[in-house]
């Protein structure tokens, strides 16, 4: 008997999880991606990109495609779709979890300035023009555009839009992972002097943040949002495991 499941992706967790569902003949997954990178890695499991159409879509599309289980494995920020998972899922009586990364923790050495959004970091990197290095992601940059005396170092994996808002900027495409001297070398290179960053947690991007500790440079950290009240997983295996745990649940209501 196959269980159908939808992994809500956009992490580096979904991909390894997508790895191993795709290994297994008894679980029917689809990955589903917020298509905001224009050309994401190819999965090896049915995968659809782009919005549900707001929780009301979400619930038909798993209602029309008679979702057994849904696996929450969306970037830490992507706090509307975690929402509107959690409403559905609890609307269908569906078996809904969370695969995230553990938040990073400042250690020895590190200067963090933690702040609430995106706004906070703008107004803590003060009045004195700097050059800041932006990772902040694409939807986060709008913020910025308050201080634009600043000289903005951004990285993106596509072109984001709106830049022109931010009139002193230079723009690096690349895709993680990084290496820490990569990354010390780019900050020295570019004298950087404040870095921004929301607190994604994984290994793919903590180069720069290592990075900036052996410089000595404070760094402006963006909290997560609080999580909602769903069961949260660390490990692609275990989220696997609890797939497999609910491959002979009855079917939910509504489906």
């Amino acid at each position: 008997m196959t269980i159908r499941v939808l992994i809500l992706g956009g992490s580096s967790e979904a991909s390894a999880l997508v790895r191993l569902v795709a290994e297994r003949g008894d679980i029917e997954a689809t990955l589903s991606l917020a298509g905001r990178t224009a050309h994401p890695l190819a999965a090896p499991i049915p995968t659809r990109s782009g919005g549900f159409g707001g929780l009301e879509g979400l619930v038909n599309y798993l209602r029309h495609h008679r979702i057994e289980a849904v696996i929450d494995a969306t970037h830490p920020f992507a706090l509307q779709m975690s929402r509107h998972a959690e409403e559905a899922c609890a609307r269908l009586a569906l078996p809904l979890v969370a695969l995230t990364r553990a938040a990073w923790k400042p250690v020895a050495g590190d200067r963090w300035l933690e702040v609430g959004h995106a706004a906070d970091a703008v107004a803590i990197l003060g009045e004195v023009p700097s050059r800041v290095f932006l990772t902040v992601g694409r939807l986060s940059l709008p913020a910025f555009a308050a201080a634009p005396f600043h000289h903005y170092l951004i990285r993106a994996i596509d072109p984001p839009d709106g830049l022109e808002a931010l009139p002193n900027h230079e723009l690096i495409l690349a895709r993680p992972p990084f290496s820490i001297e990569g990354e010390e070398r780019l900050m020295r290179d570019k004298a950087i002097e404040f870095l921004v960053s929301k607190n994604s947690g994984g290994e793919a991007t903590y180069a720069k943040i290592a990075a900036a500790r052996r410089l000595g440079l404070p760094v402006v950290m963006i909290r997560r949002p609080k999580q909602a009240g769903t069961t949260t997983l660390d490990d692609p295996a275990q989220a696997l495991a609890w797939i497999e745990r609910h491959g002979r649940a009855p079917s939910p209501r509504g489906v």
